[in-house]
């Protein structure tokens, strides 16, 4: 029996009561359901600015870190706010990070827009054309808006909503099977 595939986790939010974390706390209990392990990377502030200089063997260890998890992955689910029309910086950084290695060219990945609607469209164009640089593989499936409103987000900090549940179930699922 071959092992179930993996997906990546990875939220563009330092907050740990963002909507983008929800959604991603969700995936990862609707995960066995869909017939995948999703794997939450957690290192988003441990990784240095981006320098070319530094994009070097031996890499930082937080580096090689992410880059181990994209490597490992099957696929990668993407949840990260808009800030200021595009993406915040933190998360622009880890991304200038997959450029220069190859552990996401061709990888299935996908995101979610939680923000509210008519929201967050600079961010998605952003991660578009960002992820174009990389050779990631996009699965205009696993691409969706799908707003979260913060009432919907329970005391453990995963939503309940069965609609939002099924609808990263598909996510998962077309990230799994590379669209």
């Amino acid at each position: 029996m071959s092992a179930m595939p993996l997906v990546l986790l990875l939220s563009g939010s330092l907050r740990a009561a963002s909507t983008n974390e929800a959604v991603l706390r969700t995936a990862h209990a609707v995960a066995p359901s869909a017939g995948v392990r999703a794997v939450r990377y957690d290192g988003l502030a441990r990784l240095p600015h981006f320098n070319p200089d530094d994009d070097t063997d031996p890499l930082p260890a937080s580096v090689t870190e992410l880059r181990a998890a994209i490597e490992q992955a099957t696929g990668i689910l993407i949840c990260a706010p808009e800030y200021a029309g595009t993406l915040p910086g933190s998360f622009k950084n880890l991304l200038d990070w997959t450029v220069g290695g190859t552990e996401i060219s061709d990888k299935p990945v996908g995101w979610i827009n939680a923000a509210a609607p008519g929201r967050g469209h600079g961010a998605e164009a952003t991660l578009r054309t960002v992820l174009g640089y990389t050779g990631a593989a996009i699965v205009e499936p696993a691409c969706v808006k799908l707003p979260v409103d913060r009432g919907m987000i329970g005391t453990d900090g995963v939503i309940e909503d069965p609609q939002v549940r099924q609808r990263l179930g598909d996510v998962l699922g077309a990230l799994a099977t590379g669209g």
